[in-house]
């Protein structure tokens, strides 16, 4: 199947008209169903050009059982995240935030971005209810807790756990922990410098306020929903056991109605938990992984023209892509690739342990595996708790920016990164 150029055209369209309606409809378009219009405009016609052609039905339905897989996990961290509720407060200092940040990139790894995302957030957020200025301390929350901190497990970031059951040894991303310490390090020292600033001069213009009195203020912490707790860790181990898609999928719906069921509703309650995040991020992505099959045929059946030989291309290639496409199917279609190239066959289900047995192949993998992560933070359609982290803070009255600001402030602070990531670890000219 070799699918014409055009047929990308509803995913191109989809991209634009999700930005453009952030910015000049966001009231609109925060209702669920107006999502839910807009986006079937372009999922529709994207869905019948695939059962129109051949091999589009069955390209269609990995697309389909994908996402599924995607919104299983997601809705399970998310529901069972909210109902553990983190009672006390922190204290909400530069230094105190940037501590927070680093636990974050730990914990991801543990529970994954979503899980992390989820269950720091609010503590966050509250820990900083003071400050005028709060848009920056989600920004630099999805860089880190949300993207980059989860790179050194399967569990931490979906592409990976893809990579997993696609044959890369548990334990074969630890190997990344150079990447993750220096990206996720710089991006901490960062934040620290620019909230330093933001709360002196907060500081200057209200003086009389008292505003780091009421930042270092704290309560001690106490756990709340500790059954949560154990849930987490049954979808921690159900993720490490090698079993079927659908039976995962069925087995997280199911810990996700029990955490639901079983959680206190005064513990919902705290934590301001709603449906909306993950219904929103259920709807757009479900356009997302429907209008995306076709560029990802385009780009398989075009692999060999793609000019990929180095592993910085790999990163940047994968990154960039991942930035506006959710990285789970990216680190997909460039693993793809990089076995096409090596010549291996993607016909064998565990073909990633074919790849990574060569110091070629290992080398091309980490370098997609680090631009996936690591770029999924660029936009907030790079990755699933992108979205979600947005819609909790703008809930807890944060006002975000919209797609386009948030996109080019995310890559002012991140193109530095990844340019020295790149000399460091995928220097140009390195052998692939």
């Amino acid at each position: 199947m070799n699918p014409p150029l055009w047929s990308a055209a509803p995913f191109v369209l989809l991209l634009v008209t999700v930005a453009l309606l952030e910015v000049l409809a966001a009231a609109w378009w925060s209702r669920p169903h107006h999502k839910a219009l807009i986006i079937s405009l372009f999922t529709i016609p994207a869905a019948a050009h695939l059962l129109a052609d051949d091999g589009g039905p069955a390209a269609l339905g990995h697309s389909l059982t994908e996402y599924l897989s995607f919104l299983s996990l997601l809705a399970a961290l998310f529901v069972i995240s909210g109902g553990i509720h983190l009672r006390g407060s922190l204290a909400g200092t530069p230094l105190a935030n940037a501590g927070m940040l680093a636990a974050g990139a730990v914990l991801a790894n543990l529970v994954g971005t979503t899980g992390a995302a989820m269950l720091l957030i609010r503590p966050f957020l509250r820990a900083n209810a003071h400050r005028q200025r709060r848009a920056h301390l989600v920004l630099f929350f999805i860089l880190i807790v949300a993207n980059a901190g989860g790179l050194l497990t399967p569990i931490g970031d979906p592409p990976l756990y893809l990579g997993y059951l696609k044959g890369v040894p548990f334990d074969w991303t630890l190997r990344l922990w150079a990447p993750w310490l220096f990206v996720n390090g710089t991006l901490i020292l960062l934040f620290n410098l620019i909230d330093q600033f933001i709360v002196n001069r907060e500081e200057r213009q209200d003086r009389g306020t008292g505003l780091m009195d009421q930042l270092i203020v704290h309560e001690p912490l106490r756990v709340e929903g500790r059954r949560n707790v154990v849930l987490l860790a049954a979808v921690v181990l159900l993720l490490v056991a090698r079993l079927p898609a659908p039976l995962v999928a069925a087995a997280l719906w199911a810990i996700t109605f029990a955490s639901w069921r079983l959680t206190p509703r005064a513990v919902h309650q705290a934590n301001h938990f709603g449906f909306g995040p993950i219904v929103s991020v259920a709807i757009i992505f479900a356009g997302v992984f429907v209008t995306m099959t076709q560029p990802l045929l385009i780009l398989n059946a075009r692999a060999a023209h793609t000019g990929l030989t180095e592993p910085w291309q790999y990163f940047w290639a994968t990154g960039g892509l991942s930035s506006v496409l959710d990285n789970a199917p990216t680190y997909l279609a460039f693993t793809a690739v990089a076995a096409g190239r090596s010549g291996i066959s993607i016909d064998d289900p565990g073909y990633l342990s074919t790849l990574v047995g060569t110091s070629t192949g290992a080398d091309l993998l980490s370098a997609i595996s680090c631009g996936a992560v690591i770029m999924g933070s660029l936009t907030y359609l790079g990755n699933g708790p992108n979205l979600m982290v947005k819609e909790v803070a703008e809930h807890r009255g944060v006002h975000m920016p919209h797609f386009f600001a948030y996109a080019a402030a995310a890559t002012v602070i991140m193109v530095p990164v990844l340019a020295a990531a790149t000399v460091l670890f995928f220097p140009p000219g390195s052998p692939p």
